[in-house]
């Protein structure tokens, strides 16, 4: 990692919206995009022409839904036959094909099949993140905080950071999405600097329930004095807005089969059309009790008029709903915490905005007011703009002495004999840290994994690590020293010593070695990266140039249509008299007044360089 120079901003990559801020004269300052919204689609499309990201992209899906990709964060850092990825493709209306046992996504751009790693996908739209921020900062911007979900295995983080890479990034942190509501949480409401806030245990237990488009969120942190303790964290990968969204248009298009006797599940675009208008309607659903569906010519010229009401769709997703209340309890008993201790509950994405939703969690903590008080969608980036600020050094008197605590999001171990999965560092336990154990290898390898499984096959290997130049002592004889240790960016080392001999083996830094991809497939994807923005900026030039051509066209006409207008009723009256003497020739020259016409041409070269110069 670079040495940090410069602006540092903190960028929410979401799986459904994204979002940038910037921490500036002590306050942070969530921007913008060029549209005016302060949330940007994380959506990436492909045409014959173009490349679009963010509002353009998600406008247009439903004209052009084979090659508008969204959701790429689900597959960030996945093997393509995870089950996982296998159910959510059945969703998807773009294609997802397998490289290598990667997945990646096949588009059609500019006439030709092109395939893109997600982490790829991941890239352009952090690069519009990063755009956005430096059109605000009037500045280059490359140092980035970026955010996961706090239940991200270690090679989806990887391959967060190496996304991050590829859109030309340093860097400085990958953080928790909870952990950076909190941190924005903590700031706007002063907590833990005030004594009369703080619990009677001298810290303030806060739980952060952060339900986005996919993902579930959980955390429990202790704020007091300046310092964010996670104490867990737990979630789920697959369970958010759209999921309820599915449930309903699985709804309704058994509704429109029942209806009209056809089936559109084969026909992405009507799909497409049909999963929006579901999306509009949940969110009205939040404020309203009913919500009308209203597509015309949905499918086969077919108009689909409908509605449903809050109470059926808190009906068809009352599972769902309970079930965001499992990591709520999983958070609870590893922070060896009672509900009753949770001093303020508070509620963050999109999601949270379901009243039945809310209800539940209320319900929960036995109707405990929630909290409601920072803004759902900006919160997580509110949290990665100030702790880039802190690692970047910066010295407002309300950051200056804050430090925050995270937790390892699952175990790490290694492999031991008969497939035994030995832990060193446990789920949840706060990083930095560092632990070592003595061990009996059964071979010249070690193989570490991730993961909450008691055999290995049932978690993520990380790495193996060649044992080359350490003797084996005879079986069941303890002889090789094995550390762990994790930082607090996330970097894992893990070192082993031949206690016999007292030779160490070379450290293996995880971002040296536990990575998603080749140092070469990352420099390629960078300079691929490279290529497509030479080529969307020529665009945007050669765009601006028509544009240009255009406007001058128009206005010259324009100009000489005044000259024209001026000038014909002459020529008509010259046609009607022929026999005029002289002196009215002469009052007619004076009437049509050649100062005019030359003013307005005059007029027409000041202007014309001011009119291209804006089109610019």
């Amino acid at each position: 990692m670079s040495s940090a120079k410069g602006v540092s901003i903190g960028i929410d990559l979401g799986t459904t919206y994204s979002c940038v801020g910037v921490f500036q004269h002590g306050k942070v300052e969530i921007i913008a995009n060029d549209q005016g919204n302060r949330t940007t689609p994380s959506y990436v499309a492909f045409t014959d022409t173009e490349r679009l990201i963010g509002d353009a992209a998600k406008n247009q899906v439903a004209m052009n839904p084979n090659n508008t990709v969204f959701n790429a964060k689900c597959l960030i850092g996945r093997k393509f036959d995870e089950p996982v990825v296998q159910s959510d493709m059945k969703h998807w209306p773009f294609q997802v094909i397998s490289d290598g046992g990667k997945p990646k996504v096949q588009v059609e751009y500019k006439k030709k099949n092109r395939t893109f790693y997600p982490e790829e996908i991941s890239s352009m739209v952090l690069v519009k993140m990063k755009e956005i921020a430096e059109a605000y900062l009037g500045q280059k911007v490359t140092n980035a905080v970026i955010t996961v979900p706090a239940y991200f295995s270690y090679i989806q983080r990887q391959a967060t950071k190496e996304a991050g890479m590829i859109a030309g990034l340093n860097v400085l942190r990958i953080i928790n999405e909870p952990t950076a509501a909190a941190i924005a949480y903590g700031l706007e409401k002063d907590i833990g600097r005030e004594r009369n806030v703080k619990s009677k245990s001298g810290g303030r237990n806060v739980l952060i329930f952060d339900l986005g488009g996919v993902y579930l969120n959980v955390s429990i942190l202790t704020i007091e004095d300046g310092f964010f303790e996670v104490k867990a964290t737990a979630g789920d990968t697959h369970l958010g807005g759209e999921d309820f969204d599915n449930r309903m248009v699985n709804h309704f298009m058994e509704e429109f089969k029942r209806k009209f006797k056809k089936d559109i599940s084969q026909n992405k675009r009507a799909l497409r059309r049909l999963c929006r208008a579901c999306e509009m309607a949940k969110k009205t659903l939040s404020s309203s009790s009913q919500a009308g569906i209203e597509i015309d010519s949905l499918y086969e010229g077919i108009d689909f008029y409908t509605s449903i009401t809050r109470a059926r769709f808190e009906e068809m997703n009352s599972d769902l709903f309970r079930g965001t209340l499992e990591p709520v309890e999983k958070a609870l008993r590893d922070a060896k915490l009672d509900k009753s201790q949770i001093h303020d509950i508070v509620l963050v994405g999109g999601s949270t905005r379901i009243p039945k939703i809310q209800k539940e969690l209320q319900d929960f903590f036995n109707g405990r007011e929630l909290n409601k008080g920072i803004n759902p969608d900006e919160a997580v980036a509110y949290g990665a703009a100030v702790q880039a600020a802190i690692l970047m050094g910066d010295k407002a008197d309300n950051v200056l002495n804050l430090v925050v605590l995270d937790v390892a999001p699952l175990s790490l171990g290694i492999e031991t004999a008969g497939g035994v999965m030995t832990t060193f560092i446990k789920r949840n336990t706060t990083i930095p840290n560092i632990y070592t154990k003595t061990i009996t290898p059964c071979s010249d390898t070690i193989q570490v994994y991730e993961g909450e499984g008691a055999m290995t096959k049932d978690n993520n290997l990380l790495r193996k690590i060649e044992l080359t130049g350490i003797s084996l002592a005879p079986r069941r004889v303890p002889q090789i020293e094995v550390t762990f240790e994790i930082y607090a960016n996330g970097i894992l080392n893990v070192s082993a010593v031949a206690k016999s001999t007292g030779k160490k083996k070379k450290k293996i830094s995880a971002t040296a070695e536990i990575v998603w991809f080749s140092k070469e497939e990352i420099e390629k994807m960078i300079q691929d990266a490279k290529k497509y923005k030479t080529e969307d900026d020529m665009l945007r030039k050669t765009i601006a140039a028509k544009i240009s051509l255009e406007s001058y066209v128009f206005h010259m006409k324009g100009v000489f249509k005044a000259v024209d207008e001026r000038c014909s009723p002459t020529f008509t009256w010259m046609e009607n008299h022929e026999l005029a003497d002289k002196q009215e020739y002469e009052n007619k020259q004076k009437e049509l007044d050649c100062k005019f016409i030359i003013k307005v041409l005059y007029r027409s070269v000041i202007t014309t360089p001011r009119i291209q110069q804006q089109n610019k």
